[in-house]
């Protein structure tokens, strides 16, 4: 039985019952929605996350040379960077933390201070979280994938949720807005298709307000108690007009008082 999916909510195939269940869970689910590079996610360790500020930090990474795991710089400078989490993202790191902590007692291993490791405590490599990736994928039947996929999924689903360019760029830790631009062309029309309704609409709402205010302008919405106030006016007007036969007296007839009262008409 297929997992029920919440309407408007992004699934990447690995909330799968099985893949919600693993130890690693949670290394997945931070690919997924902010976009870990894998060595990124491995090399995470606690005290570069601060869940209490749904906050992450990317300083370094973890390589594999020569067989150790070893601690390097991340892959550009602009790479070192300051990642927000969202709620659900928090909790499933929380969940983790309680888990590993349970992990580390039944087994008995001192905790190494890195958020994702073996049951050895050691940290992970990121081609055994590939691996461990794959074989999720292939015991859940899903469509084979790779890891690194996940990571464009966190931005394309960024984009077309309306995210801006340049807050994806600073997400992937992109050392040029290009190489975002480049890389998700596919994505960006639709969003520019977005972009460019919400501003029409906004432009043409605002046009219709009152400047410096939310109140619509009397030619887009007539001011009713206006009308009825001219109204009134107009019959109190009318009211006080005088008929113009009012106005005028009667006519006089003249006296005919002979020749100077004929001289006076003249």
């Amino acid at each position: 039985m297929k997992p029920q999916v919440k309407e408007g909510e992004p699934s990447s195939g690995i909330e799968q019952a099985g893949i919600r269940d693993h130890r690693l869970y949670a290394v997945l689910h931070l690919i997924a929605l902010r976009g870990l590079r894998r060595g990124e996610a491995a090399g995470l360790r606690w005290c570069d996350l601060d869940l209490d500020s749904a906050t992450m930090f990317v300083t370094h990474q973890v390589q594999n040379i020569g067989g150790r795991v070893v601690q390097c710089p991340t892959k550009t400078p602009t790479s070192r960077r300051v990642v927000a989490l969202d709620r659900t993202t928090v909790a499933v790191l929380r969940r983790h933390r309680v888990q590993q902590q349970r992990e580390h007692e039944q087994l008995g291993v001192a905790p190494s201070g890195f958020v994702f490791t073996t049951t050895a405590s050691t940290p992970l490599t990121p081609d055994r979280l590939t691996r461990v990736f794959l074989k999720l994928l292939d015991d859940s039947g899903l469509p084979p994938v790779r890891l690194h996929d996940l990571r464009h999924g966190a931005a394309s689903l960024a984009l077309q949720a309306g995210a801006d360019l340049k807050v994806v760029q600073d997400q992937l830790g992109h050392s040029s807005i290009v190489t975002t631009a480049d890389t998700y062309v596919s994505v960006l029309p639709e969003v520019a298709r977005k972009a460019a309704e919400d501003t029409a609409s906004l432009v043409l709402k605002a046009g219709r307000l009152v400047p410096g205010t939310r109140r619509i302008r009397r030619a887009d919405k007539p001011d009713h108690r206006a009308h009825r106030g001219a109204s009134s006016r107009g019959r109190r007007a009318r009211g006080n007009q005088i008929p113009i036969n009012a106005q005028q007296p009667h006519p006089v007839k003249p006296h005919d008082d002979g020749p100077e009262s004929a001289m006076a008409e003249v």
